[in-house]
């Protein structure tokens, strides 16, 4: 059986405007619409993803590290990686709390980037926790990459790895919007191609939900084989129920 793939935006389960503040009331949802997509047979293979939010993004942004340009220095790392530890482990708990088997991957310590900035991310270990009846929870994270010390993978990147390695057959990530806007700031119910969408989503890079940060979704979605849905928090059962909320990004 193919996995479903849901990633919970850090903007969605914390405040990213204060350091390392969770948002509670929002990661409570989320969790509670998970244990109950599990436990009414909605969804039995899950591999959920979450970013870093005001966690990873604030310590990082103070190091001056992104996903191309890296330190050396192993505080920053540590800093970084402890931060987005601490997340995860607010993740888990809530989980735990409504009887969801979830298991931590960290992947500080599970890939690599090579000197061209290829990712190379084993997902042995978390298709085994699903044929185990786990549900692996991995994060956003810094990454050994070569010459670079370390840089950012995004949780956007995880996502497109893991569906990829583990042929999931549903795909979804959980924005603070609740899908992809056009000119009208209307949601787009799907996009087969970029130019659908390139209006209101422009070529920036900057990480944001709405512009640079829904654009590098974007792209990244339209080459997955399978369908990803783009979606507000309030959605999060209805994917996990077999709808297709908000936007539908398949490619051709």
């Amino acid at each position: 059986m193919s996995p479903t793939i849901l990633k919970l935006g850090g903007s969605v389960i914390t405040e990213k405007d204060r350091a390392e503040t969770l948002d509670g009331p929002a990661l409570d949802a989320a969790a509670d619409a998970v244990a109950e997509a599990m436990e009414g047979g909605d969804v039995s293979e899950l591999v959920l993803v979450h970013g870093g939010g005001s966690f990873g993004h604030h310590h990082a942004s103070e190091a001056g590290v992104t996903t191309t340009d890296g330190s050396g220095d192993a505080t920053d790392a540590i800093a970084i990686h402890s931060a987005m530890k601490t997340l995860n482990q607010f993740v888990l708990s809530r989980l735990h709390e409504r009887g969801v088997p979830a298991l931590p991957v960290h992947p500080l310590s599970a890939g690599a980037r090579d000197a061209n900035e290829d990712l190379d991310m084993p997902m042995n270990q978390t298709a085994t926790m699903l044929g185990e009846g786990f549900v692996p929870v991995l994060h956003g994270d810094v990454i050994a990459t070569e010459g670079e010390g370390v840089t950012v993978l995004s949780g956007d990147e995880i996502v497109t790895t893991a569906a990829e390695h583990l042929s999931a057959d549903r795909v979804g990530l959980c924005s603070t919007v609740p899908g992809v806007f056009d000119a009208d700031d209307e949601v787009i119910p799907e996009i087969t191609a970029f130019d659908d969408a390139s209006d209101t989503l422009g070529d920036s890079d900057a990480d944001d939900d709405v512009t640079g940060g829904m654009a590098a979704k974007v792209r990244e979605l339209l080459d997955l084989g399978a369908p990803a849905s783009v979606f507000g928090p309030e959605e999060i059962g209805a994917f996990l129920g077999g709808e297709n909320p908000g936007t539908t990004i398949r490619g051709r």
